[in-house]
């Protein structure tokens, strides 16, 4: 679900960096704003998923200097 919500963000976000017609101050202001509010609402699955992540990676690891 996050993976899926980051490619859907970057996508918009190369669809607006590359639009010829530009993009205003209020635009950029409300996208940002958008995204910090997605950020502070799930901020506890978005810790969580981090914290999995690198215990995985620092699970392997350790296999593969062991």
């Amino acid at each position: 679900m996050i993976g899926f919500l980051y490619q859907y963000g970057l996508n918009a976000f190369r669809a607006l960096r590359d639009d010829e017609e530009g993009i205003g101050t209020l635009e950029l202001v409300l996208i940002v704003a958008v995204l910090i509010a997605i950020v502070l609402v799930f901020r506890e699955e978005i810790i969580g998923f981090l914290k999995i992540l690198m215990e995985k990676v620092e699970t392997k690891s350790d296999e593969v200097f062991d």
